[in-house]
C-alpha cells in the first residue's frame, strides 16, 4: 500500500474511532399522537435513557443501539391513572405496578392511604431500576371531626382534623414525610377547610379534594386544584341549593353521634337525587364558571357504572385473568352471579347525571382528568383507565380530548408540562406503542404493542411477564 493510501486508511480509522458509540432506541416510521401536537405521521422518535432525544423524519440518519419498526403503529404519551389507592386492598398492592404498566399506565396519583402503609410502597416503586409507574401520593384522606374511612367496616385511609390547628399540624407533618399533594375529604368544617388550603399553599402542595358537605362546590372549588367524582356538585346545581345547604349544616351537627361514614351516606341518600331532580341550568352555569380552573376527575367508570357494567364487556374475562388469584376470585364470583341473574330494573339517574355534568363541564371549558379509583368498585388496575377513557368519550369528549385527560391534565396539575404529557424532545421517555389508531376508536388504547417506561422499552410479551401478572389461568 502506497503512502497516500495508508494515510487515507489511517484517517478513516481515526474518524471511525471518534464516532460516538451507538446508544439509545429509535421507534421508526411511526405515527405520533398527543393532545398538544396532534398527529405527526412518518416520524422516528429516539430516546436515550429517560429522555426523548430526537423526533425526526423517517429518512434521517440514525446512530442508535436499537431500532424498533413502528410502521402501521401509533405512539402516544404514557397514560396516567389520576386516582388510585395503592394500599386500599392488600390483595392488589403488590401486583399493581406490573398491572398498570401492562395496560400502558406509566404514572399514577395515589389519592389516599395511611403513611405507614403507602410510603413503603412508594419507596419501592421509586427505587433505582424499579420497573414501576412514576408515583405521586397524598398520604391519608384529610377528613374532619368525623372520619369516613376510619377502619370500621371499611379500610382505614383517613385521619381526623377536628380543628384548624390539627389540620395545620397534620399537613406540615405530611410535607416533611414527602407527600406530593394533599387530599381534603368530605367531613371537614369550613374553618378547617380554610386552614388546610392556607397551609397547603404556604407549603406549595397542590390540593385535591372532594367537595366538603359543609361547603358548596362553587365556594370550595376555586381554592383547590382538582375535585373527585363530581360529588356534591349536584347540590350546588339545584334550584333549592340554599335550602339543601342549610339542611346539611344542621345534620352535620350530628347530635346522635353516628359514624362519619353513616353521616355522609345519609346526606347523600337524602339529597342527591332530589338535587338532580331540581336541576337549575342557570345556577349550574354559575357553579361551572367557578370551577373553570379546577380539574374535575369524574371517575365515570364508577359513577356511571350501571350504564355499562364491567362484567358485560367483551374483554372483561381476559382482564380479570391477569389478576392474582386472591384478588380475582371474589370478582369472578360476582361476575358469574351477575351474568346468571335475570335482568332487573336499575335506577340510572345518578349514572346519567355523571355523563351529563361531565359534558356540561367540558363544554364550559372546565379541565377534565382521567382517574378510576382503582381497586374500588371492580376497577382492575390499568384496565379500568381504558374504561374511563371510553366513558369520557361517551360523555362528549373527542378521543384526543380523552387522551388529554390522561396525559396533559395530570402533568399540568403537578406543574410538569415541561417534562411530561406530550411526545417532545427533552421530555421523559414514557410512551405507549399501539397497534391501532386511538383517534378512530378510543378502545384502541388497549391494543398495546409495547410500553416505554422511564426509558425502558417493554414489548407486549415482556409486559405479560411482569411481577404480579397471573398468566396461569
Amino acid at each position: 500500500m502506497n503512502l497516500r493510501l495508508r494515510i487515507g486508511a489511517l484517517t478513516l480509522a481515526i474518524l471511525a474511532a471518534c464516532q460516538p458509540a451507538p446508544s439509545g432506541t429509535a421507534i421508526t416510521n411511526v405515527t405520533v399522537i398527543d393532545a398538544v401536537n396532534g398527529v405527526r405521521e412518518n416520524q422516528t422518535v429516539v430516546f436515550d435513557g429517560d429522555e426523548i432525544t430526537a423526533i425526526q423524519g423517517t429518512d434521517a440518519e440514525l446512530n442508535v443501539a436499537e431500532s424498533i419498526d413502528g410502521a402501521g403503529k401509533y405512539l402516544i404519551p404514557g397514560l396516567w391513572d389520576f386516582h388510585v389507592h395503592l394500599t386500599y386492598d392488600d390483595n392488589f398492592t403488590e401486583a399493581m405496578p406490573g398491572l398498570f404498566l401492562s395496560w400502558g399506565i406509566t404514572s399514577v396519583r395515589d389519592t389516599g392511604g395511611l403513611m405507614h402503609e403507602v410510603l413503603p410502597v412508594v419507596e419501592k416503586m421509586r427505587a433505582p431500576n424499579a420497573i414501576a409507574p412514576r408515583v405521586f401520593f397524598a398520604g391519608p384522606l384529610l377528613d374532619g371531626n368525623f372520619v369516613v374511612y376510619d377502619g370500621d367496616g371499611r379500610p382505614e385511609i383517613g385521619i381526623q382534623n377536628a380543628t384548624p390547628d390539627q389540620a395545620r399540624e397534620n399537613i406540615a407533618m405530611l410535607k416533611e414525610q414527602g407527600v406530593d399533594f394533599i387530599k381534603i375529604y368530605e367531613m371537614v368544617s369550613p374553618e378547617t377547610f380554610a386552614a388546610m388550603v392556607e397551609t397547603a399553599n404556604e407549603l406549595e402542595l397542590p390540593i385535591d379534594s372532594h367537595v366538603p358537605l359543609s361547603l358548596r362546590a362553587s365556594t370550595a372549588g376555586p381554592f383547590v386544584d382538582s375535585i373527585e367524582h363530581l360529588r356534591n356538585i349536584e347540590m350546588d346545581c339545584a334550584s333549592d341549593s340554599p335550602a339543601l345547604h342549610e339542611e346539611r349544616m344542621e345534620r352535620l351537627k350530628n347530635p346522635d353521634n353516628i359514624s362519619g361514614a353513616d353521616l355522609r351516606s345519609s346526606l347523600h341518600s337524602l339529597q342527591r337525587l332530589p338535587a338532580i331532580a331540581n336541576y337549575d341550568q342557570e345556577r349550574c352555569d354559575r357553579t361551572l364558571r367557578a370551577l373553570e380552573s379546577t380539574t374535575q376527575v369524574p371517575t365515570l367508570r364508577l359513577l356511571s357504572m350501571n350504564l355499562a357494567p364491567p362484567w358485560q364487556r367483551a374483554d372483561w374475562d381476559e382482564a380479570l385473568s391477569r389478576l392474582p388469584e386472591a384478588a380475582a376470585a371474589p370478582w369472578q364470583a360476582t361476575t358469574e352471579e351477575r351474568r346468571a341473574a335475570p335482568p332487573r330494573d336499575v335506577d340510572t339517574t345518578y349514572a346519567e347525571w355523571g355523563l351529563f355534568l361531565t359534558e356540561r363541564a367540558h363544554a364550559a371549558g372546565v379541565p377534565i382528568g382521567a382517574g378510576t379509583d382503582t381497586p374500588i368498585g371492580f376497577a382492575i388496575p390499568g384496565y379500568s383507565l381504558h374504561s374511563e377513557l371510553e366513558f369520557l368519550v361517551r360523555a362528549g369528549l373527542s378521543p384526543l380530548e380523552a387522551l388529554e385527560a390522561a396525559t396533559v391534565r395530570p402533568a399540568e396539575y403537578f406543574s410538569l408540562l415541561d417534562a411530561m404529557g406530550t411526545i417532545d424532545v427533552g421530555k421523559r421517555a414514557d410512551m405507549v406503542l399501539l397497534d391501532s389508531n386511538p383517534l378512530d376508536d378510543i378502545g384502541n388504547t388497549k391494543k398495546i404493542a409495547a410500553v416505554v417506561t422511564k426509558g425502558k422499552l417493554l414489548t407486549d410479551v415482556q409486559l405479560m411477564e411482569l411481577p404480579g401478572i397471573d398468566t396461569s389461568r
